[in-house]
C-alpha cells in the first residue's frame, strides 16, 4: 500500500490493518524497525509533560475515565487552573528536560470564559520554547479560531476506540462528533493529536479498525498516542481482563507502519508496563512518551525512572522538533468529516 500520507493514497482497510496484526512478532517489528528509521532517527525519544488543567466533573460517560460525574472513583471536581501557575508547571516541565507540554481539561467541550485563559496558557507556554498541546473536548468553530489565534501547535482529541466497539464505551458523544472537532482544527491550520486506548475489552478487529480510522484520514494525524487502559476502581472498565502486553505492542508497530512519519507517543498506561515491554514499544516505532510524575489522573513512572531507562537503552530527549513540517502536513488536506465503513 502507497504511503497513507499522500492524498492520492488509498484508505486502509481493517483487513490490511489486520494483516499486519498477523505478521509473526519478529517480522512485524523487522518491518516497523525499517518504516520508523525511514522517517525518524531510531535513538530519539521526545520527552512530553501531561498536566491537568481542570481536572475532575465532565459530563461524558466515557467507561475508563475516573473524571466522570457517572462514576464514583474519588476524583472532585475542580476549577481550570490559575494561568500563572500552569506557566509554573512548564518551566518544571522543561527544567526536566520536556520539549512538549500537555495541557487536558474535563469537559464535554469549554466555554466561551475559558478559552480566554487558555489561549493565554497557550501563549506563554510557546514563549518558553515548549510545543503546545490541549485537548478540552469538542469545539466549535469560533473556539478553534481562537486557539488557533494563539498558536496553538498541536489539539489531542482521540477517536478512543473502532467505530464498531465505540457504543459499548461512551454514549454521551457520537463518533461523527469527534471527526467533526478534528475536522475544524484541520481547517485552521493546527496539528491533530488523534489516537485511542487498547485493552478496554475489544476484539484485535476492533484494534484494527482503530487504526484503520487513524491511518485512513487524509492527513492521517501528525501525532498518535496510543495508551494501555489503566483500570481504575469505580469505572465501568474495572474490572476488564488484562491485554496481553505483546499485543499492545503489536499495536505500536501497526501504528508506526501505517502512519510511517507521524509521532506515535506510548502514553497512558506505561506505569503498569515492565521495563522489557516498554523497550520493545521503542523498537516497534514509539518515539514519544509522557514523562512526569502524574499522567492526568493515573499514575506515571517518576521522571528520574524514565531517565533511567533511556539511559540504559541508549535512548537520547530528542530536541522540540520543526513544526513547520507538521504544518505542513496539515495543509495537505482534509476528508475527516465521514467515517469509512471497514
Amino acid at each position: 500500500m502507497n504511503d497513507p500520507q499522500m492524498p492520492s493514497s488509498p484508505a486502509w482497510r481493517t483487513a490490511d490493518v489486520l494483516a499486519l496484526y498477523a505478521l509473526p512478532f519478529n517480522d512485524l517489528l523487522w518491518r516497523a524497525q525499517q518504516t520508523h528509521r525511514a522517517h525518524f532517527d531510531a535513538n530519539a525519544v521526545q520527552l512530553s509533560t501531561l498536566l491537568s488543567i481542570k481536572t475532575g466533573g465532565c459530563e461524558e460517560d466515557c467507561a475508563y475515565c475516573p473524571q466522570s460525574v457517572h462514576y464514583d472513583t474519588g476524583v472532585k471536581a475542580e476549577k481550570l487552573m490559575p494561568v500563572a501557575d500552569v506557566l509554573a508547571a512548564a518551566r518544571r516541565a522543561k527544567e526536566n528536560g520536556a520539549t512538549r507540554f500537555c495541557m487536558g481539561a474535563a469537559w464535554r467541550s469549554p466555554k466561551p470564559r475559558h478559552l480566554d485563559a487558555i489561549a493565554e496558557m497557550v501563549r506563554g507556554v510557546k514563549a518558553l520554547g515548549l510545543e503546545t498541546c490541549v485537548t478540552l473536548g469538542m469545539l466549535d468553530e469560533q473556539q478553534t479560531r481562537q486557539l488557533a489565534d494563539a498558536g496553538l501547535d498541536y489539539y489531542n482529541h482521540n477517536l478512543d476506540t473502532a467505530p464498531e466497539f465505540y457504543g459499548q464505551i461512551i454514549s454521551t458523544r457520537a463518533y461523527q462528533e469527534r471527526l467533526d472537532t478534528l475536522a475544524r482544527v484541520r481547517a485552521e491550520g493546527v496539528n491533530i493529536c488523534c489516537g485511542g486506548i487498547i485493552g478496554m475489552g475489544e476484539s484485535r478487529p476492533d484494534r484494527a479498525g482503530l487504526i484503520a480510522q487513524l491511518a485512513s484520514l487524509n492527513p492521517y494525524p501528525e501525532s498518535v498516542p496510543i495508551n494501555h487502559l489503566v483500570r481504575v476502581a469505580g469505572t465501568p472498565l474495572e474490572n476488564t481482563e488484562a491485554l496481553d502486553p505483546f499485543e499492545f505492542v503489536r499495536t505500536i508497530a501497526v501504528a508506526r507502519i501505517t502512519m510511517p512519519r507521524a509521532m506515535v507517543r506510548l502514553s497512558a498506561g506505561r506505569e503498569q508496563m515492565d521495563d522489557g515491554i516498554q523497550a520493545l514499544c521503542f523498537l516497534a516505532g514509539a518515539n514519544s512518551i509522557f514523562y512526569g510524575d502524574t499522567l492526568l489522573t493515573t499514575a506515571n513512572p517518576q521522571a528520574e525512572a524514565d531517565r533511567a531507562l533511556l539511559t540504559r537503552l541508549g535512548l537520547r530527549a530528542e530536541a522540540t522538533p520543526d513544526l513547520a513540517a507538521g504544518h505542513a502536513l496539515a495543509a495537505v488536506g482534509s476528508n475527516l468529516s465521514r467515517t469509512r465503513d471497514a
